[in-house]
């Protein structure tokens, strides 16, 4: 999953394309941020060829460092012609908040322990991933790890509506920079 965000923050001015880097963040990495890397991966070839984006995913847990997604994760990825199968999880670590420009937590307790580890000079914006969804009860992603494969559908079915969001608002910042150069908020 490791994604080569180095190129993050560089320009965006004078036609160059700036390169924005996205880490999303769960407990273990492999059901809900896995999940969020390939659906945004794969919304970004179909709809966001314009855009330079770095995207990868963390577990803020080291419970299942090098593992691959939860199968029922891939099989429901896979129902939807997106596949998990290559990744591995990963811990995320402190030079993750000078890599990515932008940390998405799939729930607020990801979001508390991310605030823990973030160094006092990372200019990284750590957010909920579900602030990007239009519609949503609740700003949790929950975890379907212990629940039954409906579970994971519904995973599938906020994120892909996060993600849907977040390449609005990608989009959004990019035509701002090309235009007047200026900063818009994520």
């Amino acid at each position: 999953m490791e994604g080569d965000a180095t190129a993050g923050r560089s320009g965006g001015r004078n036609g160059r394309i700036e390169t924005i880097s996205v880490l999303f963040v769960c407990l273990g990495n492999i059901c809900r941020s896995p999940s969020a890397e390939a659906v945004f991966r794969h919304l970004l070839a179909s709809e966001g060829q314009s855009l330079a984006v770095d995207v990868d995913s963390a577990g803020t847990g080291d419970y299942h460092v090098g593992d691959p997604p939860d199968i029922r994760s891939q099989r429901s990825a896979e129902r939807r012609g997106i596949d998990l199968s290559g990744l591995r999880a990963r811990q995320v670590c402190a030079d993750d908040f000078d890599r990515f420009d932008l940390i998405l937590a799939m729930d607020r307790s990801n979001l508390r322990a991310l605030q823990t580890l973030r160094p006092g000079s990372s200019r990284a914006e750590v957010r909920l991933f579900l602030e990007y969804a239009e519609v949503v009860e609740d700003l949790d992603v929950p975890d379907p790890y212990f629940g039954g494969q409906d579970g994971f559908e519904r995973v599938l079915d906020l994120i892909t509506l996060a993600s849907r969001g977040l390449l609005a608002a990608l989009r959004r910042r990019h035509a701002a920079r090309l235009i007047g150069g200026c900063d818009v908020n994520l």
